[in-house]
């Protein structure tokens, strides 16, 4: 099927909203629905009355934390559109939402300072082969020349950025433009159609050079077109039109172009491209590995409702999916329970979805995002979902009731059914519940819906880090317990030799009793009283890298047992350990930090701040303009190392940290843990 041709030109296209944060990509949306009819007023975000951002928390926070879906009509096609968040925090809710999409629109701003943010989701699109559109916004309050905003802005992006249309300037200020494929001039008429006018005499000359440059950029991928370029030919308006949208669904270039979302400028043109150029869902499908499944749908979204219970947001991509088809799942058969299409956190009742559409199925209970759904007995084969990223950012949590244990715990569950970037810890040192996420506005927003939607109010502290101690010096100690209290006794008798081993060795135990002073069958009781004690050794930390061997000993024919002896190995290490110089150890970080260059620097000046040491660092694979920076760090100064990186790099550094080994800690620093621990335990 073309892309004008068969039942695929009467399917619904899904059409992907992208872009740094706060570029515009909500004010679009908003500004699409009002142009197709699909809300009687534009909302404004200021006001919070937008289809998009609707949830409490976009609005208390001014910023989109989740992808809102909205349905469109125009000229007879249908359409959906996703709001995807623009902060890098709630990338995965884009990454997800992207997967089944047909094409996406990048929203941006011609500020040098956000190419590293344009680029991360340029690069995203290109790696999964989805065709994407430019939408410069805010003309309205451009300073800079746009012959001169395009050659900053192509760094972000490795295809060609092809600029389909120019302003028209009135007094220094943006009137219209040129549409560059039409030859048309267009006057912009604030939240209304643009009218079309005679080109203006000031202006041809510059449009005859920017259509000739954009002409040349479709030639190179089309031998023909730059044969009638080279003998002065002018190609007929279907050949151009027809090579912008081959060239675009081939993923060859990145059209450009111009406009006011505020304003409803430029929205027309942009939807007509859309509608003309835009691949269909039969294209997206073969991208997938899809084309020959006879029933496949994609879970683009969890949600829970207040309501309505759980609702699974999926792209029809073959078939047939609506209320009561029986669904089939990577793990699970189920039925549907209701059909929806969104309008923002509106769900409308519908009837079933066909290729392209994009709905939500209701109470498939055990499906989760980034599955692949089939109504066929066996299935569908299963497209790779983008994997989440690894947390950054990690708070303690508790609740004030312990009454509501129960209910944290299922609420949390449903919490990351919806946004499988938070990650739940609990950590076996420090007995904390740890809610790990991608920052901390990712966390605050969590929390907050957690409370809003769940009911739930957790109550949140700084993570503890799980300090550990070893000894420096060897001893040999008696442990003995004897007791008497009428009818059997209890008697064990031990002499340990405890010696520290190199770091990384672990716990060794080991034994060389002679001539039965220990019978066998106690040796393993006092084993078990020794580690019971290395779970909490003299500076009140898990203890590392020692060796204990029993020695010597004796015992009771009557009064000895399991009991007594492990009693007597946990005596002789209380009573031995604090003599053998014990030392606190911190664990140490291998860190790898993902940062455009020129925040190369600052972060390696931060690093030795943050008692860290730099181990190199090299230009980033795959990635022009970026290095990746290696070192180890101290995991106490990494609570808030994300804030410092994505400050000083315009939100979009990132790291990946794993532990690497345990060092010594002395003097004032491990003097503050052993006093705040000490202060904790009373």
């Amino acid at each position: 099927m073309g892309q004008n041709g068969g039942s695929a030109a009467r399917s619904s296209r899904c059409i992907a909203l992208v872009g740094p944060y706060l570029s515009g990509k909500t004010t679009l949306l908003e500004s699409i629905l009002a142009r197709t009819g699909s809300v009687t007023r534009q909302g404004r975000i200021a006001d919070k009355n937008t289809v998009g951002d609707a949830s409490a928390e976009a609005r208390d926070h001014g910023m989109s934390v989740e992808a809102n879906i909205a349905d469109v009509t125009f000229l007879g096609d249908n359409f959906t559109f996703i709001d995807c968040p623009g902060s890098i925090e709630f990338q995965h809710e884009s990454s997800l939402a992207l997967t089944a999409c047909d094409a996406a629109i990048v929203v941006c701003e011609p500020d040098p300072k956000r190419i590293p943010a344009l680029q991360l989701i340029l690069k995203q699109l290109e790696d999964r082969g989805i065709p994407r559109f430019l939408f410069l916004n805010k003309i309205d309050s451009f300073d800079t020349q746009v012959r001169d905003i395009l050659p900053i802005l192509q760094p972000a992006s490795t295809k060609p950025l092809v600029l389909r249309q120019i302003p028209i300037r009135e007094n220094g200020v943006v009137s219209g433009f040129v549409d560059l494929a039409l030859e048309r001039a267009f006057v912009y008429r604030k939240h209304a159609e643009s009218q079309v006018v005679e080109m203006p005499a000031s202006i041809k000359e510059r449009e005859n050079s920017a259509r000739f440059h954009m002409l040349e950029q479709l030639a190179d991928y089309d031998d023909e077109l730059m044969e009638q370029l080279l003998s002065d030919v002018q190609p007929p308006r279907d050949k151009v039109f027809a090579d912008l949208s081959k060239e675009l669904q081939d993923g060859l270039i990145v059209p450009v172009f111009l406009g006011s979302a505020e304003n409803g400028n430029g929205i027309l043109r942009l939807m007509k491209a859309l509608r003309h150029e835009a691949p269909f869902v039969d294209r997206t499908a073969r991208r997938l590995k899809l084309e020959n499944a006879k029933s496949a749908a994609h879970v683009l979204k969890t949600m829970y409702s207040a309501h309505g219970g759980k609702l699974s947001i999926v792209r029809v991509l073959a078939g047939e999916f609506g209320e009561g088809t029986v669904v089939q799942g990577a793990r699970s058969e189920e039925r549907a329970a209701s059909a929806f299409s969104m309008l923002g956190q509106e769900a409308r009742k519908r009837g079933p979805g066909k290729a392209g559409d994009t709905l939500a199925l209701g109470r498939l209970e055990k499906v989760l995002s980034g599955e692949t759904l089939s109504a066929e007995k066996g299935g569908s084969v299963q497209v790779k979902p983008p994997e989440a990223p690894e947390p950054v950012y990690g708070i303690a949590i508790t609740i004030k009731d312990r009454k509501d244990e129960v209910k944290l715990t299922g609420a949390l569950a449903k919490l990351m059914e919806e946004d499988p970037s938070l990650r739940l810890e609990h950590a076996k040192d420090t007995h904390q519940m740890v809610l790990w996420g991608q920052g901390e506005m990712h966390l605050r927003v969590s929390l907050e819906r957690l409370k809003r939607k769940y009911g739930v109010e957790a109550e949140t502290r700084r993570r503890q880090v799980p300090y550990k101690e070893t000894i420096k010096k060897a001893i040999e100690i008696r442990g003995r317990h004897k007791k008497q209290s009428g009818g059997h006794g209890q008697f064990g008798d031990v002499v340990l030799e405890i010696k520290p081993l190199s770091r990384g060795s672990g716990f060794q135990f080991a034994e060389t009793i002679t001539g039965g002073v220990v019978p066998r069958q106690f040796i393993p009781s006092v084993e078990i009283g020794v580690s019971d004690y290395l779970n909490h050794g003299p500076l009140g930390f898990p203890v590392v890298d020692v060796s204990v061997t029993l020695t010597d000993g004796s015992y009771h024919s009557v009064d000895s047992s399991d009991m007594a002896f492990r009693q007597a190995g946990r005596i002789a290490m209380s009573e031995g350990m604090p003599k053998c110089n014990p030392v606190l150890l911190e664990p140490i970080m291998e860190v790898e930090i993902a940062i455009p260059s020129d925040a190369t620097a600052r972060v390696n000046g931060m690093i030795p701040q943050r008692r860290g040491q730099i181990l190199g660092f090299d230009a980033r694979q795959g990635w022009p303009g970026w290095d990746v920076v290696q070192a180890h760090i101290p995991e106490a100064e990494m609570q808030d190392l994300i804030v410092e990186l994505r400050s000083a790099t315009a939100g979009v550094g990132t790291y990946t940290a794993k532990f690497h080994h345990l060092a010594e800690l002395t003097g004032r620093l491990a003097d503050n843990v052993l006093a705040a621990h000490k202060q904790a335990a009373e």
